[in-house]
């Protein structure tokens, strides 16, 4: 069912792709991330409380670090495929004895590896201004791959089903920038009024964060557990329809 030799190659092609620009596809995202630090933490610093004793600065560091690491998941493999369609270069692809399943593997496989790449650079580079503790490693490691493997695999259903860049940026415009940032990167939402704060319980992006930085408090606004099973539920939705738009030929076999 799944060649695990053409997989593998069209996996090390993905993430060859991105790594070749890296400049662009890390570097970039890791100085983004930074000047959100440096100005946020700079204003905020002394006016906003976290957690308790969790300085604002170390509470900034997680947030930026997860949404570096969904947005660049999600933008890896929608920009593959949208180039790949628009030149006309997927056909190379189709022509391989690959399944759908290599086809995923490989799509979300190279989207995990760009995301968790650009949250480790942005972790460094952050952790100078402030670092966080490690109270729970595992939940950390386990909410960061899950969380790349979503976006990515959110990627890959965007770029089947756009046909042109302006789909894409719709899709990533009005859906995934605003579900990240409301996702209680830059705050805790224990500060929101009842409203907002069941709102934001609506967004499965919140679980993603809230997870991932009770890993480094030990603190979170929900439970992790619950956290869990709301991620791996929403991965495991998201990646049976995107096995099934691939097992079709969705937008890509005439």
């Amino acid at each position: 069912m799944i060649n695990a030799l053409g997989w593998r190659a069209l996996l090390y092609k993905e993430t060859l792709r991105f790594w070749k620009v890296g400049f662009q596809t890390v570097g970039a995202p890791v100085l983004t991330a930074v000047l959100y630090l440096a100005v946020f933490g700079h204003v905020l610093e002394d006016h906003v409380k976290v957690f308790g004793t969790v300085s604002y600065t170390a509470f900034l560091v997680p947030g930026l670090v997860m949404m570096s690491v969904l947005q660049n998941a999600f933008a890896n493999s929608s920009s593959s495929i949208i180039q790949s369609k628009i030149m006309g270069s997927l056909v190379f692809v189709l022509l391989t004895p690959l399944s759908h399943w290599g086809w995923f593997l490989a799509y979300v496989g190279s989207s995990i590896v760009r995301g968790l790449a650009v949250g480790l650079g942005v972790f460094i580079v952050t952790a100078f201004f402030a670092m966080p503790s490690f109270v729970a490693p595992l939940w950390i490691l386990v909410f960061a791959f899950l969380g790349a493997a979503i976006l990515g695999t959110l990627g890959l259903i965007a770029g089947l089903w756009a046909e042109k860049f302006d789909q894409m940026a719709v899709f990533q415009n009005f859906l995934i920038m605003p579900m990240t940032f409301l996702s209680g990167v830059f705050y805790s939402i224990g500060s929101l009024p009842p409203f907002w704060q069941t709102v934001s319980h609506l967004n499965p992006f919140f679980y993603m964060i809230d997870g991932f930085r009770y890993g480094f408090f030990g603190i979170s606004d929900a439970s992790p557990w619950l956290s869990l099973a709301i991620v791996g539920s929403a991965w495991l939705v998201v990646s049976a329809i995107a096995v099934h738009l691939l097992r079709i030929g969705y937008k890509i076999r005439g």
